[in-house]
């Protein structure tokens, strides 16, 4: 038997107009991004796709997605989970701000090893800050220690795989179609994981927003084969 999931970047946010960084603020699609999920849908059902369930992060520009695509597909109905294990990547105090200030104050190669690298998160938000998690409603049941100030792409990969592991692998194997919504970094991470990619090479991996990309597994969850649907 074979399993089939697929990954969904969400589209054109708000911020992307201003180039800022967005991680765990809770921007909205543009008209744009929604007409770019309403692509993905239309795409998805005329390759003959359809959904058991669909998981997001907690975030609304990745619902804002699912349902566009659901809807697209005329498939409007199927369950939507959200999760914060599926947020993007936690930018710290980067957040809100674009390149060209984050430049000038820290440094272009620095500011680059911080959103391409894997390892070196970017800096904290402090405990204090508007911006920090912890004032944030939807986490309030989320034990402190779990609640990022900042995150490099290896601490979005250890907070992801869990869900990954432990929810949806579990709905793969009982043959469950699964759509999963999620952000670039997110999903960088994932991909990292299921295709057993290098730290470097991670670097030059880049997820096109708007566009599917579909995995097949093995009954033991062995990758056989992935493509981006256009």
């Amino acid at each position: 038997m074979v399993y089939t999931v697929v990954l969904l970047r969400h589209g054109h946010s708000d911020w992307n107009l201003t180039d800022r960084f967005t991680g765990w603020t809770d921007i909205a699609l543009t008209g744009q991004g929604i007409a770019e999920a309403e692509a993905a849908g239309r795409c998805l059902a005329a390759a003959g796709y359809g959904f058991d369930e669909v998981h997001c992060s907690v975030l609304q520009r990745t619902r804002q997605t699912a349902e566009a695509v659901l809807a697209a597909m005329g498939q409007a109905g199927v369950s939507i989970f959200e999760t914060w294990r599926l947020n993007e990547r936690h930018y710290g105090a980067l957040q809100g701000m674009n390149k060209q200030e984050i430049f000038a104050a820290w440094g272009e190669a620095r500011s680059r090893r911080w959103w391409r690298g894997y390892a070196e998160p970017p800096p904290a938000l402090t405990p204090d800050d508007p911006r920090h998690p912890r004032f944030d409603p939807r986490y309030a049941d989320l034990p402190p220690e779990q609640l990022p100030a900042s995150e490099s792409l290896a601490d979005c990969q250890r907070r992801l795989l869990p869900y990954w592991h432990e929810v949806l692998v579990p709905r793969i194997r009982s043959g469950r179609r699964l759509l999963v919504v999620s952000h670039g970094n997110t999903l960088r991470a994932l991909v990292m994981h299921l295709d057993g990619i290098s730290p470097q090479a991670m670097e030059q991996v880049e997820i096109a927003p708007g566009v599917p990309l579909v995995y097949h597994f093995t009954e033991e969850l062995h990758v056989i084969g992935r493509a981006w649907l256009e």
